[in-house]
C-alpha cells in the first residue's frame, strides 16, 4: 500500500515517525520540521488513518509491510523508527521482524506486551453511532461528544479527524468501519520473540500507566542495547504535552 507522507529536510539520516492509533501525520508536523535540522524526517499515515489508504486489512504483518514498501519508494535504507503508541508496536515489529533494516529504534509510551482495547472499541462504537450528517459546525460534534467522553484532550484529538466529504459533509478520516471490527487485532504482541540488538530508546510518560516497571523487566528481556527515561508530568501524549523535551530525547539519541 501507497502509504501518505509529509516530508521535510534534507540532510541526515532519515527519520520515519509513526503516529498512534487516530493519529496522522499533521499531528506532528511541529516536531518533524524541528526533527529536520538534522534528519531527514518522513511523517507518515498508517493505512486506514489520516490521508493513506483505506483497506480491509488492519495488522501487524500489513502496517509493517507498508512501511518497507515506504522505505523501497524512497530508497531509505537504515532508518531512524520512532513510534508513538500503536507506531511504537508498528516499530517493534518491524524491529523484530527485520531487525538489519533499522539503524534504530525510538518508543513513545507503549511496552513490548499485549493491551486491552476495549476503551477503544467503545469508543469507536461511539463514533460510529453520531450522525454525522446532522450537524453543521464542529462545535455540535464536540457537544454530542462530551455526553460520552469527559476528557476534552481526547475529543479535541480525536476532532482532528473530522473533515467535509465531497458533499460537504462532516466524515472521519480514519476508517471507522475497518477499526471499529478489527481494532482487537493491535492488543497482540506476539512478534516479541527471542532479543534483538537494534538500539533502543524507551520514552515514556510520568503520569502514564503505559509503561509500567514489569514491563521494565521485559525491556530488559528483548532489547539487549536499549535505555529507558521518563517525562515528569507528561501523560500518554508526551511528545505534545512536553515537545521541547521530547524534542530533546529524540535528537539526542539519533545522534549519538
Amino acid at each position: 500500500m501507497k502509504l501518505f507522507s509529509k516530508k521535510y529536510g534534507d540532510k541526515g539520516q532519515d527519520l520515519i515517525v509513526i503516529h498512534g492509533l487516530f493519529g496522522m501525520s499533521d499531528n506532528w508536523n511541529t516536531l518533524g520540521k524541528q526533527f529536520a535540522k538534522y534528519c531527514k524526517v518522513h511523517l507518515i499515515d498508517l493505512r486506514n488513518h489520516g490521508r493513506s489508504p483505506h483497506s480491509t486489512d488492519f495488522n501487524y504483518d500489513v502496517m509493517c509491510e507498508d512501511i518497507l514498501e515506504y522505505m523501497a519508494d524512497n530508497n531509505i535504507t537504515k532508518p531512524i523508527i520512532l513510534g508513538h503508541s500503536l507506531g511504537g508496536k508498528v516499530g517493534m515489529k518491524l524491529a523484530f521482524s527485520y531487525p538489519d533494516k533499522i539503524e534504530k529504534l525510538i518508543v513513545a509510551d507503549i511496552a513490548p506486551r499485549k493491551y486491552n482495547t476495549d476503551f477503544h472499541q467503545n469508543l469507536l462504537a461511539t463514533l460510529y453511532k453520531l450522525p454525522l450528517e446532522d450537524f453543521n459546525k464542529r462545535e455540535e460534534v464536540d457537544a454530542a461528544l462530551s455526553l460520552f467522553l469527559d476528557d476534552k484532550g481526547i475529543r479535541l484529538f480525536l476532532l482532528k479527524n473530522l473533515y467535509r466529504n465531497k458533499d460537504k459533509e462532516f466524515a472521519w478520516r480514519f476508517n471507522i468501519e475497518v477499526l471499529l471490527e478489527k481494532v482487537s487485532n493491535i492488543q497482540e504482541a506476539s512478534f516479541v520473540v527471542g532479543k534483538i540488538d537494534v538500539p533502543t530508546h524507551f520514552i515514556r510518560g510520568g503520569n502514564s500507566n503505559y509503561v509500567t516497571s514489569d514491563d521494565e523487566l521485559l525491556i530488559n528481556k528483548h532489547f539487549s542495547d536499549f535505555s529507558i527515561c521518563t517525562i515528569d508530568g507528561a501523560g500518554h501524549w508526551l511528545h505534545a504535552q512536553f515537545p521541547e523535551r521530547f524534542y530533546n530525547e529524540v535528537m539526542g539519541f539519533c545522534l549519538i
